[in-house]
């Protein structure tokens, strides 16, 4: 497994995620979304794995003018533009992905 968990600090499911693959000694790789960012391809995996209205932390500040962008592409041009919008952990595992905490879904990967 190549495990990338991309988070906030702050983020309590981010916590949890990480907690979660430290308990059963998987290694991940963490990246601080808000400082980092996400690569434009890595964005577009994930949202080809979760669906696109599953990536917008709708609690985020900034996250109301998202919704109202009339194209997918402006939408995703925002996200990457401003990742503190996106909703986290973003867990990766290749091809795979997950937005949120999923401890049943990471259970079957392999």
């Amino acid at each position: 497994m190549n495990i990338q968990i991309y988070g906030k600090n702050k983020c309590f499911d981010t916590k949890k995620a990480e907690r979660w693959f430290k308990e059963r000694r998987i290694k991940y790789q963490y990246v601080d979304l808000p400082r980092y960012g996400m690569g434009r391809r890595e964005l577009e995996n994930v949202r080809s794995a979760v669906g696109a209205e599953n990536l917008l932390d709708e609690k985020a500040k900034g996250a109301e003018l998202v919704k109202y962008l009339a194209r997918p592409e402006d939408r995703l041009e925002k996200l990457l533009e401003q990742p503190e919008l996106l909703r986290t952990p973003i867990v990766r595992n290749g091809k795979k992905a997950t937005v949120g905490y999923a401890p049943e879904v990471w259970e079957t990967w392999e």
